[in-house]
């Protein structure tokens, strides 16, 4: 078994499609056939089903292909660490983010970190919620961030921030007429949310947050960023939500921010990690988040 095995096998189980496969991996099609049958007999198992129908993973490639990410994702984390050492780093976190946390808070972390313990390299990886946990689970990553809330008990979920909800109004909308806007008026428009397979914790708060109003809101649009979001809203497609935080560094030319007119509704941060004793540089960077979370949000105004 080699990495370029490896790489091919990721490959083949994300397209389905050999063929599609050699053109990602910039190779012919024979080449990739015989790395996939190589890495069989090494791991003594098929590994994908070719019909006439395509190309299906065996339940014995289902599980092997997690575990070859894990190793590939291993291997790059090995050569971060020797790279941050030769530059002068004498420890490194993992810091997994999910959410699309806002970017004020986090640049506020990273620059407190950097001054505080600048020989302590700071490494970030953004992805779903899924795999965040499976990664803290597997020590790939010391902590994370997200905004989903209801986790299993082998994960601490801190809650760290919190931030106002705010909505995003497209130009010359009614709207507009309020300087603080009420749930219920929001809700008698179409709404641009969040994609919860991609955004599982936005999407678990804002739903949390639509229940609360007896109205069956009017969904124009699922996204997965909040940039996505932005430019449907300028585009007239519907009203967004965002926090106030996020919303202060990501303006749109073409989008109004107002604050909504019960002061309580806010989106919180949680921080993630093993239920183990954190490290002693861990346990630093989470004093440090916790002095991020005490500072004021911006308000949008």
């Amino acid at each position: 078994m080699n990495l370029r095995h490896l790489r091919c096998f990721i490959t083949v189980a994300e397209e389905l499609h050999f063929g599609r496969a050699a053109e990602r991996l910039h190779i012919e099609q024979s080449p990739l056939s015989r790395a996939i049958k190589k890495l069989e007999s090494d791991v003594g198992a098929r590994l994908f089903e070719r019909t006439s129908r395509g190309v299906q993973l065996t339940w014995a490639g289902k599980v092997f292909v997690e575990d070859a990410r894990r190793i590939l994702l291993v291997i790059e984390q090995a050569k971060g660490n020797v790279r941050a050492a030769a530059a002068g780093f004498r420890g490194r976190l993992r810091i997994a983010l999910s959410d699309g946390i806002a970017q004020a808070r986090l640049t506020a972390l990273l620059a407190l970190c950097r001054e505080e313990e600048p020989d302590i390299e700071i490494r970030l990886f953004e992805m779903p919620l899924s795999q965040q946990l499976k990664g803290l689970k597997n020590d790939l990553y010391d902590a994370g961030f997200t905004l989903f809330d209801g986790l299993k008990a082998d994960v601490v979920a801190q809650p760290v921030w919190q931030d106002p909800i705010v909505v995003t109004i497209p130009p010359r909308h009614p709207l507009l007429a309020h300087k603080r806007v009420a749930l219920r008026e929001v809700l008698n428009y179409p709404l641009v949310l969040c994609n919860p397979e991609t955004c599982a914790g936005c999407d678990q708060q804002l739903e949390r947050l639509l229940r609360s109003i007896d109205s069956q809101p009017q969904v124009a649009e699922r996204v997965s960023t909040t940039d996505l979001m932005l430019t449907l809203v300028a585009a007239g497609y519907g009203v967004g939500f965002s926090n106030a935080a996020y919303a202060a560094s990501c303006r749109h030319p073409e989008v109004v921010v107002r604050p909504l007119a019960d002061r309580s509704l806010a989106v919180t941060t949680f921080l993630l990690r093993s239920n183990a004793t954190p490290s002693e540089q861990l346990s630093r960077f989470i004093e440090r988040v916790v002095r991020i979370g005490s500072r004021p949000a911006t308000l949008a105004s």
